[in-house]
């Protein structure tokens, strides 16, 4: 059978500009202009012959043939839909983007990549850093992830540091980061050994300060009260905007840091970084995989999501 259909983008733009009757919401979803919607709009009643808006000084209104095509149209669009999302799930390849949190995309995850990679070679990966995935203190819950519409081909998902509240999505905790002093082996048996916690103050203190207000950062003031330690300068020592550089000056011997244990697992087990005393700070916070539910059934997902939760749950609990 031969169809003579207008074309799709016309279609898409009546649907929606009849949903929320305004060309402006209507181009504001499909991302294009109003002027664009307009002219998509035109050719499709120059394609049919007749109105499909009554068009008012402020106000849009269907016409008698607009709103018995509406429900037509709506139920084809979804059916499109239905039969690519059945197809795509067919397949476990495609594109994946993956949003996290910068010091868990850069110390964590794409030190395990290696084996996703190997695992899912048919897997397009693309990472972003965020701090946007990180929850605020005063943090509702209420993610805004959920209005991903299936009909996009955009596959994201989302690593958040938080409490794991996120409305709309599948939500799984990886695991809850401890802190811990860290420094280079040559301050640990140099001429100024580390032995007791009280020794830190003959040594430099390295302070992040990039999102202390929004994760809840533990600070050396507190770390400090939790060793029983007194007559240390907690604010004292080098301050840094970045987490990296943190990390970066304490494997050059700049300093003591402290540091979240899973994210420096790797310089720990290379020698680059020791942990000199066992002393910890927990936080209720945890990393979440957060997936959004028009999206949580695709193979690519399942195929992440399988691979991420296995290498989280190695992350040994102290």
């Amino acid at each position: 059978m031969t169809y003579r259909l207008p074309p799709l983008n016309s279609l898409r733009a009546f649907e929606a500009a009849a949903r929320h009757l305004s060309f402006k919401d209507a181009s504001d979803e499909l991302s294009v202009t109003p002027t664009a919607i307009s002219h998509q709009i035109r050719g499709l009643e120059e394609y049919l012959g007749f109105s499909l808006f009554h068009r008012l000084t402020r106000a849009l209104e269907l016409t008698r043939e607009g709103r018995a095509m509406l429900p037509k149209v709506r139920e084809g669009l979804e059916c499109f839909a239905a039969a690519i999302e059945s197809t795509r799930q067919q397949q476990t390849g495609g594109r994946l983007i993956v949003t996290s949190p910068p010091a868990f995309l850069t110390r964590w995850l794409i030190r395990h990549l290696e084996k996703l990679t190997a695992l899912h070679p048919e897997v397009e990966l693309h990472l972003t850093a965020s701090l946007e995935t990180i929850d605020g203190r005063d943090a509702s819950g209420v993610s805004g992830l959920e209005g991903i519409d299936v009909r996009d081909d955009e596959t994201e998902v989302f690593i958040r540091f938080g409490r794991g509240q996120y409305d709309g999505c599948r939500v799984d905790r990886l695991f809850a980061p401890v802190y811990v002093v860290v420094c280079s082996p040559r301050l640990l048996f140099g001429m100024r050994p580390l032995n007791v916690p009280a020794d830190l103050r003959r040594h430099n203190l390295l302070h992040d300060e990039s999102i202390m207000e929004l994760m809840d950062r533990p600070s050396w003031e507190e770390w400090l009260q939790v060793a029983g330690v007194t007559g240390i300068d907690a604010d004292a020592g080098t301050h840094f905007s970045d987490p990296g550089l943190v990390l970066s000056a304490a494997i050059d011997g700049v300093g003591v840091a402290l540091a979240s244990k899973p994210l420096v697992e790797a310089e720990v087990a290379a020698g680059r970084l020791v942990v000199p005393f066992d002393i910890i700070i927990r936080r209720t916070q945890a990393y979440y995989l957060v997936v959004p539910e028009a999206v949580a059934d695709r193979p690519v997902v399942s195929a992440f999501r399988r691979w991420l939760l296995g290498e989280a749950a190695k992350v040994r609990a102290d």
